[in-house]
């Protein structure tokens, strides 16, 4: 049997994803405080620091349609409601990895290179967290993760794509990847909003308050990773 993590069970009030949001506020911010982020929001990278950004994103992303299938088989009769939603958006990500590749291309890059690479260590770690909490623990955590990776694009994304095209001068054709993921994916926040709602017992908010936070932290490593203008420069 696989082993559950004990959870202290908590009652929260019946907005869920407004709890969620303000439980994980402090990860988030810390997230966003990262270097890189920063200094990508101001446009002050270089382009093969947008590489590597692109390179752990493709990382990551090309997992995302597994682990959606691998949640989806790995969830109790009480959560079937959640595997139409599942459904919905394993249907929305397939071929998202592509775009990023094409992206790199873009950006003058080797993009068979970055398909055929080894991910960085913070990336492997994120994804086999996911995968972890899927397989052994309560895989309905893995909505930890959609909701880091989802509300951290809403935040920033089209923000930074307009920076860092401006500073870079590169074409429109090497933010596919960010475009999409930015200010036009709000309606994926609000079906994600829509869904935590309907998420009531307590053991699970607790797992996707938990998860969310180490999903933050995780996903804060992959740009931590990316080494900031000045490291560059040492380097």
């Amino acid at each position: 049997m696989p082993s559950i993590p004990h959870i202290i069970k908590t009652e929260y009030p019946l907005n869920f994803f407004n709890t969620l949001q303000t439980a994980t506020e402090k990860d988030r911010d810390e997230l966003f405080s990262a270097p890189i982020i920063q200094a990508a929001l101001m446009g002050e990278i270089e382009k093969k620091q947008y590489i590597d950004f692109l390179t752990q994103a493709f990382h990551h992303v090309k997992h995302t349609v597994p682990l959606l299938m691998a949640c989806g088989s790995r969830l109790t009769d009480q959560h079937n409601w959640l595997r139409t939603a599942i459904a919905e958006y394993i249907e929305e990500e397939i071929g998202h990895e592509e775009w990023i590749l094409s992206d790199i291309a873009a950006c003058g890059a080797d993009a068979e290179k970055v398909r055929i690479s080894k991910p960085h260590i913070s990336t492997e770690m994120m994804v086999a967290y996911a995968y972890h909490q899927i397989d052994r623990g309560n895989p309905i955590g893995f909505f930890g993760m959609v909701h880091v990776l989802e509300g951290t694009s809403i935040a920033i994304a089209t923000n930074a794509a307009s920076a860092i095209k401006g500073s870079l001068n590169l074409p429109p054709t090497a933010f596919s990847y960010l475009n999409s993921h930015g200010s036009l994916d709000l309606e994926h926040v609000k079906f994600f909003e829509s869904l935590m709602n309907q998420v009531t017992n307590p053991a699970d908010q607790e797992t996707i308050i938990h998860c969310a936070k180490n999903f933050y932290k995780l996903y804060g490593d992959i740009f931590r990773s990316i080494p900031t203008q000045a490291t560059s420069l040492i380097g």
